[in-house]
């Protein structure tokens, strides 16, 4: 078989992209992973990890699992919601310091990989996400 398969190659191109924002977030403590999942929170706290799974595309198990992370970090905080069975996220007062201080860091860092991919690319790439 020769010819390459397009998850494998999506999956090689999103560890190198990956890495590059880990790099420029090192400083911050936080990978991109935990940058993307405190920047959704930002936007919707306080959030139930149900609907912070969907906004993700994340299941609920994989999404306490990294709640836990970053609470451990002291990044968030969780509480009952209204419904006493699901969790409430919110970003602590370090989670927003963190993510005040990791923003620019991305910013530089996205603008980099637009400069590296090129503007038709990343079109591709948007018009990629919506249609799946």
């Amino acid at each position: 078989m020769s010819t390459l398969c397009y998850c494998t190659g999506l999956r090689i191109a999103t560890r190198k992209v990956a890495a590059l924002y880990d790099v420029a977030l090192e400083s911050t403590g936080i990978n991109i992973a935990q940058f993307a999942l405190l920047r959704s929170i930002q936007r919707r706290q306080p959030v139930s990890l149900t609907d912070l799974g969907r906004a993700l595309a994340l299941d609920r198990s994989t999404m306490g699992r990294n709640i836990r992370v970053v609470e451990k970090l002291g990044l968030v905080t969780t509480e009952r919601g209204e419904d006493q069975r699901e969790s409430m996220v919110r970003l602590s007062e370090h989670g927003s310091a963190v993510l005040l201080a990791a923003e620019p860091l991305w910013q530089n860092c996205q603008s980099e990989i637009a400069k590296r991919i090129g503007p038709e690319r990343l079109q591709t790439l948007s018009e990629i996400n919506q249609l799946l």
